[in-house]
């Protein structure tokens, strides 16, 4: 025991307070500054117009509407497998070394740099599916990449529930399977929903992947099918900062700003949904 508990109590408040403002200022520092350098491009026809002139004007409305069916098509493909692989992993499979390596592998795919699920999705659905750059080979590369997220999070979820719950629920006949339908996953839908949305926000924000899987350099019309390539707002702000010369300043942040407000707008949602079920817990 410290002979000064109230000191070591101080030091230790202003270290916790002092890294949580080196990680909130500098954050803030960068999301003041595209918002103050990218408002002024935002309008209707900067939101909803074809891009023109190489895209040096007219608007992001393929980016997007791409965006919108990447992560769509990640959600579908991604959350299925992710919360049957995190029920089997939380409530069938038995806990051995196994198990345990599967479960520790998971957790470190999520850790797994984008670049290579990009180089897995281009090997994979481009080159051996032949699906090609599209929107189909894109989601589904983005979706594996979100898959350890879900299922992380998924099966942190239903093992926060009590087992006192499960119990009961057996103890008056339910089967096991009705267990987990009617008492665990209604339970656990907060901490589901969070990991998943969370994943949505990755998956938005991610460059590489797409890069390699749909990506298109410049496309000014709206893809008609899951075949078809597709702009990326990542990737549409990674071309007009890097490669396209003369591009106004305000409009690589007007598109920073779209990008950032989209996966801000996915993080509150998780946590309104989160919030919302989190008050009608009983336990």
């Amino acid at each position: 025991m410290s002979k000064h508990p109230l000191r070591t109590q101080k030091i230790a408040f202003f270290f916790l307070l002092l890294s949580t403002l080196l990680i909130i200022i500098p954050v803030g520092l960068v999301v003041v500054v595209i918002i103050q350098k990218g408002w002024p491009a935002i309008t209707w026809q900067f939101l909803s117009e074809m891009p023109r002139q190489g895209m040096r004007a007219g608007g992001i409305f393929p980016a997007i509407v791409g965006t919108l069916y990447l992560v769509t098509g990640a959600i579908v493909f991604a959350l299925p497998i992710g919360l049957f692989a995190a029920i089997y992993l939380s409530e069938y499979a038995k806990d051995n070394m196994l198990t345990r390596t599967i479960k520790l592998a998971i957790v470190n795919l999520a850790g797994v740099p984008s670049v290579v699920y990009g180089l897995f999705g281009l090997a994979l659905f481009v080159v051996f599916f032949k699906f090609g750059a599209s929107i189909l080979s894109g989601s589904l590369t983005l979706g594996i990449m979100i898959l350890p997220l879900i299922i992380t999070a998924s099966r942190e979820a239903l093992e926060a529930v009590p087992y006192s719950f499960r119990e009961v629920s057996l103890s008056l006949g339910a089967s096991k399977w009705q267990t987990i339908r009617h008492i665990v996953l209604p339970n656990a839908i907060p901490g589901i929903i969070t990991g998943t949305i969370l994943g949505l926000g990755r998956a938005a924000g991610e460059t590489a992947p797409i890069l390699f899987t749909v990506a298109a350099f410049y496309l000014p019309r709206l893809p008609q099918s899951i075949f078809d390539q597709a702009m990326a707002l990542p990737y549409h702000l990674y071309v007009i900062s890097t490669q396209v010369p003369n591009v106004d300043e305000k409009v690589r942040y007007g598109t920073a700003l779209v990008l950032l407000v989209m996966v801000l707008f996915m993080n509150l949602v998780a946590i309104i949904i989160r919030y919302q079920f989190r008050k009608k817990k009983k336990w």
